[in-house]
């Protein structure tokens, strides 16, 4: 075999270990982006895993947290339920047991809470159950309890005399105006006539349910029984003045 014979032979061998290189550069090329993409992959899989364990465990603590709320509210409300009991001129077996709560069932999807980064919204706020039964202890107590209401201030007691007469003043105007004009002689004078002296009769103690309310209102206090005379004597003053005027008047 001559020079000229091998030639072919060296050629072909060149050009398969040219192709050989090409298709080995290929392969490394191809598997390095099937490395990067695998660890590209086992990377987002493993923030999706530790997402979702953050979100289990968020969950698992809102569920314990409204578990504990629950507890809490049965609790106020079987507490306030059996103080309502304990209240004056109610029945008790009018009112019964506790009502158990309403099936989560039969509740509509608005009333239902929302959970922990739940992105629904509700309709309209609602006020918490802690404030409602806040707000249920509060008239329990008032019906249960009527609060202690302080005496009056010493600096009001001289206004009760006046307030006492200004009060029986005007009503023993309106007494005058109604027996005055039930005597002249319209339809009805007697029923006014009338009237007006059950006002002239009224008139010494009408100012004491206004000084109550007042103090009441306005103090924040109860109306004694020295107050009451005070008030009456302011009335008993006013009353006695206008019918004096008024019978000299006649």
């Amino acid at each position: 075999m001559t020079t000229r014979d091998r030639q072919p032979i060296g050629r072909d061998y060149q050009l398969m270990v040219t192709a050989l290189a090409e298709m080995t550069r290929r392969r490394d090329a191809e598997l390095g982006i099937a490395e990067d993409a695998y660890q590209e992959s086992a990377a987002q899989a493993a923030g999706e895993l530790a997402r979702a364990e953050g979100d289990a465990i968020s969950a698992d603590r809102w569920a314990g947290a409204a578990a504990a709320q629950v507890l809490d509210v049965d609790r106020e409300a079987a507490r306030l339920w059996e103080q309502l009991r304990r209240a004056p001129g109610m029945r008790v077996r009018a009112l019964g047991e506790v009502p158990e709560p309403v099936s989560i069932e039969a509740l509509p999807r608005t009333a239902l809470e929302s959970g922990p980064d739940s992105g629904s919204t509700l309709p309209a706020p609602r006020q918490s159950a802690r404030t409602l039964l806040a707000r249920a202890a509060e008239r329990i107590d008032v019906t249960v309890r009527p609060p202690l209401r302080r005496s009056l201030p010493r600096w009001s007691l001289p206004l009760l005399p006046l307030l006492g007469a200004l009060v029986a003043g005007m009503c023993g105007l309106v007494a005058a105006g109604l027996v005055t004009f039930g005597g002249t002689g319209i339809p009805g004078g007697a029923v006014l006539r009338g009237l007006g002296w059950l006002a002239f009769v009224v008139a010494p103690s009408a100012g004491v349910p206004v000084a109550a309310a007042l103090a009441h209102r306005k103090l924040r206090s109860r109306l004694d029984i020295g107050g009451i005379g005070l008030t009456l004597i302011g009335g008993m003053l006013a009353a006695t003045v206008l019918s004096v005027t008024f019978a000299s008047s006649r």
